[in-house]
């Protein structure tokens, strides 16, 4: 039986939770997908961020 208390950890985020992440806004976000930035997975309709594509991107900026 799961608990409250235990939790998954995200593999993706919605694009808005992937802004929240960063601290950015949806806009740029999309940006960086459009420009190809920034990595995304399509599950449906629906586009991710894999956490590993925010990682790599925030690593990249600081090279």
């Amino acid at each position: 039986m799961e608990t409250k208390d235990s939790r998954v950890s995200a593999l993706a985020y919605r694009v808005e939770e992937a802004a929240d992440a960063v601290g950015v806004s949806k806009s740029q976000i999309y940006e960086l997908i459009r420009s190809g930035q920034l990595r995304t997975v399509k599950l449906g309709r629906r586009r991710l961020v894999p956490v590993q594509a925010l990682a790599d991107y925030i690593d990249g900026m600081t090279r």
